[in-house]
């Protein structure tokens, strides 16, 4: 990773996730604060331009803005290289005069594919140099380095694992890096999800396939890093780490911290400590959110479900409609929307268990009781065909203080339930 002798005058943000949630307001506020220009601020949709939703997290995004930041943002629309000439020549005006342009959730691989032979990296590029920020969180994080990482094909369809180009946006201010966001990421459960989603031991066959000088920016979730290229300098925010490492060197960072970008660069790398840098003083709202517990709290209303559905079938329900409640005030907080959907399929899987649960338990008193009283029944009988007439008695009588009476008629003995306590 060679250094850069550009004067660089703007800011790269990358988060791991959380964008537009409350662990990032105070960076977006920060950063926009820092800029020039007339801080006009614009959400790019490419990375969701193929989801049917993808206006709708547009306008999260603006109303997000408005409603956290107090400041006004746009949305540039480019959602496939093959919209009408016009529409792109619209938005690539509109890429011209950004001085803040973030991009968040969707699909990298797809991104990348509409942004490359377009004129987007090139006009991100200048705007950076230009004393612009350039946020990619999420899905769109992994789409600035060296090398693309496809979560998707590899994670849900099954394909090998394997690197696609980038659009190397951080190889023009001479980072050579693939970011990671998600690097944290524990989504899973019972099978391991860091490393966004691909687990550790698939990263590490990943990892081995990069160029000798291609190093490893993971990013944990809720965490941002700040790249002041100005100053030269990193910046960590939000309640994780961010880990970087380059063949067997490893520096982890974690949130309060920054650091020379030098780092960034490979150099200074051979030093294996992990605290380097020094403590900034960060709001204490980026640094403890309920935000970035939201998956615990949705897991262990989970483990509470589990645990008291076959004996405590109300503590179970109760333990959805805490579930519902909770996934309701994730929306108000503008939790992110891939978790929010997530979380709607776990809430879907508990009701399912719940009626299957039900669905097994006997219709009535009745059917759960027949089995034993047609038993009983059936010695009385015996007892009966021996002339065993007190032991007879005993049982009908014994089934009269359980709220059960018998009557003999021509057919056979028949019973039904009265009162009982």
């Amino acid at each position: 990773m060679s250094s850069n002798s550009k004067s660089d005058k703007g800011f790269i943000v990358l988060m791991g996730s959380g964008e537009l949630t409350s662990t990032m307001v105070e960076v977006h506020k920060d950063v926009i604060s820092k800029i020039g220009g007339e801080k006009r601020a614009f959400f790019l949709d490419t990375p969701a331009g193929f989801q049917l939703n993808a206006d709708e997290l547009s306008q999260r995004a603006g109303e997000y803005f408005r409603k956290n930041i107090q400041h006004p943002m746009s949305t540039v629309s480019f959602k496939s290289k093959d919209i009408p000439p016009f529409e792109a020549e619209k938005a690539f005006a509109f890429l011209r005069q950004a001085d803040y342009v973030l991009v968040g959730p969707g699909s990298p691989t797809y991104a990348v594919q509409q942004w490359l032979d377009t004129p987007v990296p090139d006009l991100l590029t200048d705007r950076i140099e230009k004393g612009a920020c350039f946020t990619a969180a999420s899905a769109a994080a992994l789409t600035v380095g060296r090398f693309t990482l496809p979560v998707y094909e590899i994670y849900k369809v099954g394909q090998e694992v394997h690197w696609v180009e980038g659009m190397d946006i951080l190889g023009r201010f001479g980072f050579s890096l693939v970011v990671i966001p998600h690097w944290n990421n524990a989504e899973g459960g019972t099978h391991d999800t860091r490393c966004c989603f691909i687990g550790e031991q698939r990263f590490r066959i990943l990892e081995s396939q990069l160029p000798d000088d291609v190093g490893v920016l993971g990013l944990d979730e809720h965490t941002a890093c700040i790249m002041d290229l100005k100053r030269n300098e990193a910046e960590i925010r939000g309640i994780g780490s961010v880990t970087v490492r380059l063949g067997n060197a490893e520096k982890v960072f974690s949130t309060g911290k920054r650091f020379s970008l030098d780092v960034l660069r490979g150099l200074g790398m051979e030093k294996s400590d992990n605290e380097k840098g020094t403590t900034l003083s960060v709001p204490e709202a980026s640094q403890t959110s309920g935000e970035g517990q939201f998956w615990d709290k949705v897991h262990d209303i989970e483990k509470i479900f589990h645990e008291n559905l076959e004996d405590e079938p109300g503590k179970a329900t109760n333990a959805i409609l805490e579930l519902d409640r909770t996934i309701w005030q994730a929306r108000q907080d503008m939790e992110n929307a891939e978790f929010i959907t997530q979380s709607r399929d776990t809430l879907r899987e508990l009701i399912v268990l719940l009626g299957t649960r039900l669905s097994s338990l006997p219709k009535s008193r009745e059917a759960c009781l027949t089995p034993l009283v047609q038993e009983l029944l059936a010695l009385r009988e015996q007892f009966r065909s021996n002339k065993l007439w007190k032991e007879a008695d005993a049982v009908r009588d014994s089934l009269r203080r359980a709220g059960i009476s018998v009557e003999d008629t021509d057919s056979g003995s028949r019973w039904r339930l009265g009162l009982c306590e």
